[in-house]
């Protein structure tokens, strides 16, 4: 009994100090809370324009008002008249709730962070074929195509403007001035630079301006690499180290460059970027170009999507990258139907690089090395996962490698986690003389070449996996690395690259993404002198041009050929330009057999290609095309069920669907096809076998070529799917003649996540005005 009672002291006094923690912590928590609430976010205030009450003379005046109503110490960050209707802030939750309480506020959004996703191309794509396209003309030299990137380096031979005449008289922008850039730095060439930081630095503090400069210049190269190859000057005997040597030109070599730095080293945000559409839309670009991306939302909380609806309204083409996460599906960014969403192929042209191993065997990969090669004689040779004491050694991650076992060795590193010159960094610095870079899962068979800073190659996953197998096999293993240059004629080509982003589409399913494809591997184009071609501190060395691969790539190929058929077709929208470009895309070979995923090894399909890859040539003289206006993307809203407000947000005007009008997403005049059905399999039970849906899409072709009569041609892959087209032949007797025909597919029951795919095609026997069809059961 004594005892019991000794013990229960002990207890009672940890119980009582327990309940004080708790008590403790509970404050604790009330603070934290309390002072999250208090800590202020960026927002993108979106305003009502037509609602201005009559006391204000200025819509700025108005914003400022209601601001001041709710904080006495908000400021705005930017006021947009373009883009959209509102302005940006630094707000509480308090602040933002209050304020969205007010007159005239259609929605208060949290900023978003955006990330950032040549010689052969235009051979590769027949441009030195046919000198009757786009001859280069004043025509071409009106154009001006808009960047929203990292900047410019306006040094750069690619912004080269002799040959070039005056500044088109239509332009309204300017060249700011900032840290490293003056009035000079622009020219005929780069007619315009401004940059936008104001949303980075409410977020992340002042921009660090011993790293990068606070003005247009581009420090890190992505932005002069875009903008070059959208619209870079001719510059003969470019070159990366002597690889992929030749005369570098922009898609658009003659025309007009403007740059629109919204992305830094911290990323991209939202109020920058949508300050950047909105001056560009104002200063008179025809063309946007923005190789950037975020997460994935409804268009009306898309920043990115509602920028670009006015640019689209106001006949400029907005470019957009479909993102580097392929190949997973549903990955793609940028989708909204009224941007040209870009997925990226392979060239023909390749940099070997040769792996030869103690046992007499050799295999090939790619690199773009440029130092002292390695002797003849074959090194010792060991897997970084043997060279560590790290769980994750095998990755070549800093600080993981032990010297003693690296030293004087060629060293084996996974792909994955790190940047892979990165790798070979670790491997230097370890005493390691030599790099192979093995893909594992993840990158299968795609290689991308690197200028390492080191004897290196990277290897296919099987590759890697037979070299590993001879490393553990082998006492004494050994090899060597040697460089065979640049290659071209590679076969088959293009390919779809792995890390292209696929579809199906996310957001809408009804309509087919990515748009196209275009080169986006290996691209060599301009660099920025302040970094060296991997990116890295280390990297002392500094290059007129670099070679990257992206969907960064692949999306100015096509803000540069926009450019180029808007010059030659000046009344053509922007939804006419991307049909011409979508229709006349190629999805097989010459041999007939479809493009290969480099993913698989095998035939890609639509989510992965979109309508195929983009065909220049065929471009100019499309024969039809498919036409939508503003008109058409407001139905496409009211198809999607968009409340008043969500509409408003989107497309800036007061706009009430009409009840009595039967809106449907399939109406879309879009270029493809994208037909979801109703999953075979509900509640466990299969359906029957009989079962059917029926859905019908209808389009309108607009003449764009001579009096022909086009008929109709389907091809399937399915049984499953019947695909009827009334009528089945159309006859355009004059220019803009418009005629509408309906597809009818009536699917059978599949099991859930089935997918497969059609092609449809009008032909007048001189034009192929061709449409991908993808179905999905869900």
């Amino acid at each position: 009994m004594e005892r019991s009672k000794i013990l229960g002291l002990p207890l009672l006094m940890l119980f009582l100090l327990l309940g004080l923690c708790n008590i403790s912590m509970s404050v604790v928590d009330k603070k934290i809370k309390q002072q999250q609430k208090l800590e202020k976010k960026t927002y993108i205030v979106h305003m009502a324009k037509s609602e201005m009450p009559a006391t204000f003379d200025e819509h700025a005046h108005w914003y400022a008002s209601s601001l001041k109503s709710v904080s006495d110490s908000a400021e705005m960050l930017y006021t947009y008249n373009n883009a959209i209707h509102g302005f940006s802030t630094r707000l509480t939750d308090q602040e933002a709730k209050s304020l969205e309480g007010l007159p005239g506020i259609l929605a208060i959004m949290p900023q978003m962070r955006y990330e950032l996703h040549t010689t052969r191309t235009p051979l590769f794509l027949g441009l030195d074929k046919n000198d009757g396209f786009m001859p280069q003309s004043d025509s071409t030299s009106e154009m001006v195509v808009g960047v929203l990137d990292t900047g410019a380096w306006p040094e750069s031979q690619s912004f080269d403007d002799k040959g070039l005449g005056p500044v088109p008289s239509s332009w309204k922008g300017q060249c700011e001035l900032g840290k490293n850039f003056n009035a000079s730095s622009c020219n005929r060439k780069l007619i315009g630079a401004r940059f936008f930081s104001k949303g980075y630095e409410a977020t992340l503090g002042p921009i660090d301006e011993t790293k990068e400069s606070k003005s247009p210049r581009d420090d890190d190269g992505h932005g002069t690499h875009t903008s070059t190859t959208a619209a870079g000057s001719v510059v003969e005997g470019a070159s990366l180290f002597g690889y992929a040597s030749g005369a570098a030109r922009g898609m658009a070599a003659r025309a007009r460059v403007a740059t629109y730095k919204v992305c830094w080293l911290g990323g991209c945000f939202s109020a920058d970027i949508l300050a950047g559409m909105d001056k560009a839309i104002e200063d008179g670009v025809n063309v946007i170009s923005m190789s950037l991306g975020g997460g994935m939302s409804d268009y009306y909380r898309d920043s990115l999507a509602i920028g670009a609806f006015t640019a689209m309204e106001r006949g400029i083409l907005v470019s957009c990258s479909a993102g580097n996460a392929g190949p997973s599906t549903f990955s793609l960014s940028n989708v909204a139907p009224w941007i040209t969403t870009v997925g990226a192929g392979t060239l023909d042209r390749d940099f070997p690089a040769y792996v030869s191993l103690g046992n007499g065997k050799n295999f090939s990969g790619v690199s773009l090395y440029s130092g002292k090669p390695l002797t003849d004689s074959l090194l010792p040779f060991i897997y970084a996962g043997n060279a560590t004491n790290s769980t994750n050694g095998n990755l070549c991650i800093t600080g993981t490698l032990i010297p003693s076992k690296v030293a004087g060795k060629i060293v084996l590193c996974d792909r994955g986690v790190n940047a892979r010159v990165q790798k070979g960094t670790v491997v230097k610095e370890a005493g390691g003389v030599g790099m192979i870079l093995a893909n594992t899962e993840a990158n299968g068979e795609e290689l991308v070449a690197d200028a390492h800073l080191l004897p290196a190659t990277g290897v296919t996953e099987k590759t890697g996996n037979i070299i590993k197998s001879y490393l553990s096999s082998d006492a004494n293993p050994t090899a060597t690395i040697t460089f065979g240059g640049t290659k071209v004629g590679i076969q088959p080509s293009p390919v779809v690259a792995a890390f292209s982003s696929r579809g199906p589409n996310s957001i809408t399913p009804d309509i087919l993404k990515p748009d196209i494809i275009a080169p986006g591997v290996n691209i060599l184009a301009g660099w920025t002198g302040a970094a060296g071609p991997t990116g890295l501190s280390v990297d002392t060395r500094r290059v007129g041009f670099n070679i990257v691969s992206g969907t960064s790539m692949s999306c100015p190929h096509v803000s540069g050929l926009a450019a180029r058929l808007k010059a030659a077709h000046p009344d053509w929208s922007p939804g006419a330009v991307r049909s011409a470009l979508m229709t006349t895309a190629y999805a097989t070979y010459k041999t007939g057999e479809t493009l290969q995923d480099i993913a698989t090894g095998k035939a890609s399909t639509p989510f992965d290609y979109g309508s195929g890859h983009v065909d220049p040539v065929s471009a100019l003289d499309p024969g039809l095309v498919y036409d939508l206006a503003v008109e058409d993307y407001v139905g496409f809203l009211c198809a999607l069920n968009y409340s008043q407000v969500q509409i408003t947000l989107v497309a800036r005007r007061n706009f009430t669907c009409d009840t009595n009008k039967k809106y449907s997403v399939s109406d879309l005049n879009y270029p493809s096809f994208a037909v979801p059905f109703g999953t075979a399999i509900e509640g466990g039970a299969s359906a029957s076998a009989s079962a059917t849906s029926i859905v019908k899409h209808t389009r309108t072709l607009t003449n764009v070529g001579s009096s022909a009569t086009y008929k109709v041609s389907v091809s399937s892959e399915t049984e499953s799917v019947k695909i009827t087209v009334q009528p089945e032949s159309l006859t355009f007797s004059a220019p803009n003649e418009k005629k509408t025909y309906t597809v009818t597919f009536t699917g059978l029951s599949m099991p859930s996540g089935t997918t497969s795919f059609a092609r449809l095609e009008w032909s007048d026997g001189k034009h192929i005005v061709g449409s991908p069809i993808a179905f999905t059961w869900t």
